[in-house]
């Protein structure tokens, strides 16, 4: 299985510029979650949040072959992980500001955004995050498109 710490640790010499701190702890809570069939595909660093002065809720963001995982670990004690399947998926968008930029996963439950990045590491995030997802999706059955047409029309009517 490859190591977390050692993807982030190369995304970060890869892509200097994007902010990130605490990437020993933060990847040592992702590389704890994952399934003993999870292969680790992609990992980066970033911050959870949509504030560019708040530089101190640092994340490591993994994509596996069955989900993306985002762990982040508390200043004193604890955890938070994110879990986001494929199925829960619904889409990403991707910002370029100034000096960073920033991604935005939009699911089903909620919208998550992830910040500081280098602009130089956006397309490749990017890539490697649709990509999956479109794969992944497929899996996933699609109700018959007779049942779409049928479903609007009960709505019309109503």
């Amino acid at each position: 299985m490859k190591s977390v710490y050692r993807q982030v640790l190369k995304f970060k010499e890869q892509y200097p510029m994007t902010i990130g701190w605490r990437l020993r702890k933060n990847s040592e809570i992702v590389q704890r979650h994952l399934n003993p069939d999870e292969e680790l595909i992609y990992a980066f660093i970033a911050q959870k949040n949509d504030n560019p002065i708040n530089i101190i809720e640092s994340a490591v963001v993994a994509l596996t072959n069955k989900r993306i995982l985002i762990g982040r670990k508390r200043l004193l004690f604890g955890y938070f992980l994110d879990s986001i399947t494929p199925d829960l998926f619904n889409d990403l968008k991707v910002v370029g500001g100034l000096v960073w930029g920033k991604v935005y996963i939009d699911t089903v439950k909620e919208f998550v955004t992830l910040s500081n990045i280098s602009l130089s590491a956006l397309t490749e995030i990017e890539t490697k995050i649709t990509a999956f997802m479109m794969e992944a999706k497929k899996q996933y059955p699609h109700p018959p498109k007779d049942k779409e047409k049928e479903h609007d029309k009960e709505k019309e009517e109503k």
